[in-house]
C-alpha cells in the first residue's frame, strides 16, 4: 500500500519507534501506529525496507528487551526542565554530526564515480588479520 514513504514520514515512524511505550515493538504495532500521524498504512515491509526506519526499530527493540520500559522521574520540575534542555541540545549535535558524515558521504560518493571506482570495490571486505603469525 505505501510504497514510497516521505522523509516526512520516515522521520515520524521513528520518532514512533523511539517514544515507543509498550514492553512489545512489533511491524504491526507501528504501522497501525503511523496510519493517523501520516495519513495511510504502511505496509510492514515498506517499513523493513528503509534502511533507518529498520535501524531505529532494531536499536528500540534491543533496548526494550535489555532495559524493559524506563521511565526516569526527575526529583523536581528544574531537574526535569534541565535534563530536558540537556537533552535537546544533545539531539541537535548529533542532528549537525550526522548531517556532516551524510555531506562527507555524498562527497566520497561523487569521488569514487569521478575516478571510477565500482561498488563492488567499494564493499570488498576488510583483509582478515592473522594474529597467530609472527616476523
Amino acid at each position: 500500500m505505501a510504497k514510497h514513504l516521505t522523509q516526512t514520514d520516515v522521520e515520524a515512524i521513528i520518532s514512533i519507534i523511539y517514544a515507543w511505550k509498550d514492553e512489545k515493538l512489533t511491524w504491526e504495532g507501528i504501522c497501525e501506529a503511523s496510519e493517523p500521524i501520516i495519513g495511510k498504512n504502511p505496509t510492514r515491509q515498506s517499513l523493513n525496507a528503509n534502511k533507518l526506519i529498520k535501524e531505529a526499530y532494531s536499536s528500540r527493540k534491543t533496548t526494550l528487551k535489555v532495559q524493559g520500559v524506563v521511565t526516569p522521574k526527575p526529583g523536581s520540575l528544574t531537574m526535569a526542565g534541565d535534563r530536558i534542555a540537556r537533552q535537546q541540545s544533545e539531539i541537535e549535535s548529533l542532528k549537525q554530526k550526522n548531517s556532516a558524515l551524510l555531506e562527507q558521504f555524498v562527497i566520497w560518493q561523487y569521488n569514487t564515480y569521478k575516478y571510477g571506482m565500482k561498488e563492488n570495490q567499494l564493499n570488498e571486505p576488510l583483509p582478515r588479520i592473522d594474529r597467530e603469525r609472527t616476523e
